[in-house]
C-alpha cells in the first residue's frame, strides 16, 4: 500500500528527495527521484541496497552526455521531421546509453548488471545519424550520393558567378556604395548608391535599412544566379529527405523507452550511492518484525546533528518526556526518516540499524488547526490519532508527537493512557512524545511501555540532545525559573501549588538523574581501566615476543658455538688417535687428552638455579626413594612434585617422599634397584619449542623406557610450524628397529602437529 503522503511531509521526506534529486545527472533521474515513494516488499529492498553498493565499490556510473529525448521520440513517431541538433542530441543519449551498458559489463559485482539489461542495442541508428550529420548538426556531403552530386556542382557556379561579378567592379566603381561582392536573399549582388541605382541595368534585390544603398543583381550574372538557386532547392529537398530519414529511424528503432527507463533507474541508484558517501550513510540490515535497533543514529538533515541509540522489540512502545527544545521531536523524526530511507533502498544515517519492513508509518507531528475547517489543534490531533488506531498494528510504525496536548491536562492524560494501552493491545511499536507527568508513572508500571528522556545540563541552562532510555523526563521549569532570577517567594509559591506529589515526583527524578550520572562516571572509569589493562597487556605482550625473539637469537648463536666446538674437538681426537698409534708420542697424547678434559669442562655453563628456601635438594641431586627401594638422580621439580630418574624409569614423587643421599632416615642408600617398578607412565611426550638434537634425545630416551614397560603408542607432540622438526623426528623412527608404525593424529586430536608412534611389544 501507499504510504500517506502527509505523513512523508511531517517527517520531511521530500526534502530527502530533494537532495537526491540533485545528485542526479540527468532530468530523468532528478524526476524518478523526485517521485520516490518507500516500498513494503522485502525483496525489492534488499535489491536496491544490493544496486547501491555496486555502485559504491564496483561501478562509477558516468551518465554525462545524456539527456531527455522522450519528447523527440515522441514527435518522430508523429512524423514530424527532426532537425540535424534534435537527431544528434538523440544519438548522443542512446550512445551514452551503451557506455554505460559496457562499463557495467566490465566493473559491475552483479546486481547492476541486471539493471542494465534494459539498456538496449542503437549502435545501427547511431552508426547513421553520426555518419550523416556534423558535430553542429549538418547534413554532411557524403550522407547520400545525390547530395554529394548537387554541393559538388554548387560550388564551381558559385566561384563563376564571383568571378564574374569581381570583373565589373570597376565598370561600375563609380556607383557602388563600397568595392565588394555580397549575398542578399541568397543572390549574389553589388552595393550601389541609391541615387546611381536607375544608371545600372539589373535587378534590385533588396535595400539598406537606412535606404541609401541598393543590392543590385547584374543582368549578366542573373542566370548563373537562377541555375545556383535551382541547384540550392534541389539540396535542400535532399537534406530534408535525408533527415526525415533519419528520424523515421529514430520512430522505429524498438527500445528506447526501455533504455530511457533504465538510464534514468540507473541515475537514481547513482544519486544513492552520492548522497550515501556526502552524509556519511551506512547500509542498514533488514530486521525480523517489530525489530528496531539504532546504533548512533542522527538526523540526515540536520548539520552536526547529536547521534542517539535506540531500539524498539521488548519495549513496544518509547515514551520521550522534558523541556520543550530537547530533541523529542527530532529523535521521533529520526527513526521515521531511517524507516523510510531503508524502504526506498537507501543507506541511513546511522552506525549501524536493523530495521523491519512495515506496512505504514502512522504519524501525527505538527499543528494541523484549521479555522475553515473549524478544527482546533486538539481536534486535529484526535482526528490523526483515531487513524492511528484504526491502522496500528505490528507490521505499523507510530509516530506520534506531545500526546495529550491541546487540552486540559488531567483529562488530556486519561486519555493519552487509553490510547496508549489501546496501542499496546494492538501489539504496535514506535515512539511518543509527551509533557503530561502522569504518563512518566504509567511507563514505570506497564510491561512493553519504556520511559524516556532528552539530557539537559541545568548549569549551562541548554539541552544535551542525548536520548536517556529508561529514565523519564524533568521539566526544570522551577530550576530554569530560579536560574533566571525569579523572586525566590515566588518559586516557594510555585512549588506549594504543585503539593507534594509532585515535588516528590521531581525529587525521584532529581534522585534517579543522579545515580544516572555516577553509574556513568563508573562506567567511564572502568572503560580507562580496561584500557589501560590492555595496554599494559598489550606491552607485555610484546615484550615477551621480543624476548623469546632474543632467546631464539641466543639459542642460535649458542648452537653455532656448540657446533664449531664439537668440530674442533672431533678435528683434535682424531688427530690424537693418529699420534697415539705411535708407542712414543702415546705419553704426550693422553697429558693432551687430560688437558683437553679440563678444558671442556671449564667451558661448561653452569646451570643457574632457583634459590630454594633452606631445601638441600635441586635438580641433579642424587635421591633415595624409600617406596621404590632405589636411588636416582632429580630431573625436574614442580612445585611439590619431582621428576626422579630410576634406572631406565622416570617416576613423580612428592618432595616428603624422597631423601638426599647421605641424609638421616634414608632406608636403602646402599640397595640395588632390580626388576621393574609399577608406575603411571606418560605416553604422551611434549617436544615443542625443542631443539633437533634435545628432542631428538628425550625421543629415545622414551622410545627406551616404553619399550622396557612394553606401552604403547606414544603421543609425540611436535607441533606443526614449518615441519622442520616433524620430519627429523620421523627420519630417527624410520631408523630405530623398536619402532613397529608411526602416522598422525586424527585431525581433531592434532593432526600433522602430532606423531602417533606404536612399538613392538
Amino acid at each position: 500500500m501507499a504510504f500517506d503522503p502527509r505523513a512523508l511531509a511531517a517527517l520531511d521526506f521530500p526534502r530527502i528527495r530533494s537532495a537526491l534529486a540533485g545528485r542526479t545527472s540527468t532530468s530523468l533521474g532528478a524526476e524518478r527521484a523526485q517521485a520516490l515513494t518507500p516500498s513494503d516488499d522485502p525483496g525489492r529492498i534488499a535489491r536496491e541496497l544490493d544496486e547501491v553498493e555496486d555502485a559504491l565499490f564496483g561501478v562509477s556510473l558516468s551518465l554525462g552526455g545524456i539527456t531527455d529525448i522522450r519528447d523527440l521520440h515522441a514527435r518522430a513517431a508523429e512524423g514530424r521531421t527532426l532537425t540535424g541538433e534534435e537527431l544528434l542530441r538523440a544519438a548522443y543519449t542512446l550512445d551514452g546509453a551503451m557506455t554505460v551498458a559496457r562499463a557495467i559489463r566490465a566493473n559491475s559485482r552483479g546486481p547492476l548488471r541486471e539493471v542494465a539489461l534494459g539498456l538496449g542495442d542503437h549502435s545501427a541508428l547511431v552508426s547513421r545519424v553520426l555518419s550523416s550529420l556534423t558535430r553542429e548538426g549538418e547534413v554532411r556531403d557524403d550522407a547520400s550520393p545525390r547530395l554529394r552530386d548537387l554541393r559538388k556542382r554548387a560550388e564551381p557556379l558559385r566561384s563563376r558567378i564571383r568571378d564574374k561579378l569581381a570583373a565589373t567592379l570597376e565598370q561600375w566603381s563609380e556607383v557602388l556604395q563600397e568595392h565588394l561582392v555580397t549575398i542578399r536573399r541568397d543572390r549574389y549582388v553589388l552595393p550601389v548608391l541609391a541615387s546611381r541605382v536607375g544608371s545600372v541595368q539589373g535587378i534590385i534585390v533588396d535595400a539598406s535599412a537606412t535606404g541609401q544603398t541598393y543590392f543590385v543583381e547584374p543582368a549578366a550574372v542573373t542566370g548563373l544566379n537562377n541555375e545556383l538557386a535551382r541547384l540550392r532547392l534541389d539540396e535542400e529537398a535532399e537534406v530534408r529527405r535525408i533527415l526525415t530519414e533519419l528520424t523515421g529511424l529514430l520512430a522505429s528503432e524498438s527500445g528506447i523507452e526501455m533504455t530511457l527507463a533504465t538510464v534514468a533507474e540507473l541515475d537514481l541508484i547513482a544519486a544513492k550511492a552520492r548522497l550515501a558517501r556526502d552524509w556519511r550513510l551506512n547500509r542498514p540490515e533488514t530486521g525480523a518484525a517489530g525489530r528496531y535497533a539504532l546504533r548512533e543514529a542522527r538526523h540526515p538533515l540536520i548539520e552536526s546533528a547529536v547521534p542517539n541509540s535506540l531500539e524498539l522489540g521488548e519495549t513496544k512502545l518509547l515514551l520521550i518526556t522534558g523541556p520543550n527544545m530537547g530533541g523529542k521531536t527530532v529523535t521521533l523524526k529520526t527513526l521515521g526518516l531511517a524507516v523510510l530511507m531503508h524502504q526506498c533502498g537507501l543507506y541511513v544515517a546511522a552506525a549501524s540499524a536493523q530495521l523491519p519492513v512495515v506496512r505504514d508509518l502512522l504519524v501525527d507531528i505538527g499543528d494541523e488547526q484549521s479555522i475553515e475547517a473549524s478544527l482546533s489543534t486538539f481536534a486535529s490531533h484526535l482526528r490523526h490519532l483515531r487513524e492511528v488506531m484504526e491502522e496500528a498494528g505490528p507490521d505499523t510504525l507510530i509516530l506520534v508527537d506531545e500526546l495529550g496536548s491541546g487540552t486540559d491536562p488531567e483529562e488530556g492524560a486519561a486519555l493519552s493512557q487509553a490510547i496508549i494501552e489501546t496501542l499496546l493491545e494492538r501489539d504496535a511499536r514506535g515512539v511518543i512524545t509527551s509533557h503530561l507527568s502522569p504518563l512518566k508513572l504509567f511507563a514505570l508500571e506497564t510491561p512493553g511501555l519504556l520511559n524516556a528522556s532528552m539530557g539537559f545540563d541545568l548549569e549551562a541552562l541548554a539541552p544535551t540532545y542525548r536520548l536517556l532510555v529508561g529514565q523519564p523526563g524533568r521539566s526544570y521549569a522551577l530550576a530554569i525559573a530560579g536560574r533566571m532570577g525569579l523572586p525566590a517567594g515566588v518559586l516557594s509559591r510555585a512549588e506549594h501549588l504543585l503539593g507534594p506529589e509532585a515535588g516528590l515526583m521531581e525529587r525521584m527524578l532529581e534522585g534517579l538523574g543522579a545515580e544516572r550520572a555516577q553509574l556513568s562516571r563508573e562506567l567511564e572509569e572502568a572503560v580507562q581501566a580496561r584500557r589501560s589493562a590492555e595496554a599494559e597487556l598489550s606491552r607485555v605482550q610484546e615484550e615477551r615476543r621480543s624476548l623469546e625473539e632474543r632467546r631464539d637469537e641466543l639459542l642460535t648463536e649458542a648452537a653455532q658455538k656448540a657446533e664449531a666446538l664439537y668440530a674442533d674437538a672431533v678435528s683434535r681426537v682424531r688427530t690424537l688417535r693418529v699420534r697415539a698409534q705411535e708407542e712414543t708420542a702415546r705419553p704426550r697424547v693422553m697429558q693432551e687428552l687430560r688437558e683437553l678434559r679440563v678444558q671442556a669442562q671449564k667451558m661448561r655453563p653452569v646451570p643457574r638455579r632457583e634459590e630454594e628456601r633452606g631445601d638441600p635438594i635441586r635438580v641433579g641431586s642424587d635421591v633415595t626413594v624409600p617406596a621404590y627401594g632405589s636411588s636416582g638422580q632429580v630431573l625436574e621439580m614442580r612445585g611439590d612434585q619431582l621428576v626422579v630418574q630410576l634406572g631406565v624409569m622416570k617416576v613423580n614423587v612428592r618432595r616428603r617422599d624422597v631423601r638426599l643421599k647421605g641424609e638421616p632416615g634414608s632406608k636403602a642408600a646402599g640397595r640395588e634397584f632390580h626388576g621393574v617398578v609399577k608406575q603411571t607412565f606418560q605416553k604422551e611426550l611434549q617436544l615443542r619449542g625443542m631443539g633437533v638434537e634435545e628432542a631428538s634425545e628425550e625421543l629415545r630416551t622414551a622410545i627406551t623406557e616404553a619399550a622396557a614397560l612394553k606401552e604403547t603408542p606414544l603421543r609425540v607432540v611436535h607441533g606443526k610450524g614449518q615441519g622442520v622438526l616433524r620430519r627429523l623426528l620421523r627420519d630417527y623412527l624410520k631408523t630405530d628397529k623398536r619402532v613397529e608404525s608411526f602416522h598422525d593424529a586424527e585431525a581433531n586430536q592434532g593432526g600433522h602437529g602430532v606423531t602417533i608412534v606404536h612399538l613392538r611389544v
